[in-house]
């Protein structure tokens, strides 16, 4: 697991317990933050997802990696040379 993925879920934990706070007492902008934090925290908890599964892909295929990059790099330089 890596820091992304756990910085992730805390802030998702933060952020529902704001929101319930913001429930609890009537607080319609600490329920906002909240639910503001919750979704941040999703993101970033699937970017650390995102970040492991390319990790372990390039551990896994290197060659297959290498042979990607290459041709995303072959077309983003043929899509830039045509401006």
């Amino acid at each position: 697991m890596n820091s992304d993925k756990i910085n992730g879920v805390m802030d998702k934990v933060v952020g529902k317990a704001q929101e319930v706070a913001g429930d609890v007492t009537g607080d319609e902008r600490l329920q906002a933050e909240g639910s503001t934090r919750y979704v941040a925290g999703a993101l970033q908890e699937k970017y650390g997802d995102a970040v492991s599964c390319v990790s372990d892909l390039v551990k896994k295929k290197p060659l297959t990696t290498v042979a990607i990059f290459a041709g995303v790099s072959l077309l983003a330089g043929l899509l830039l040379r045509r401006r």
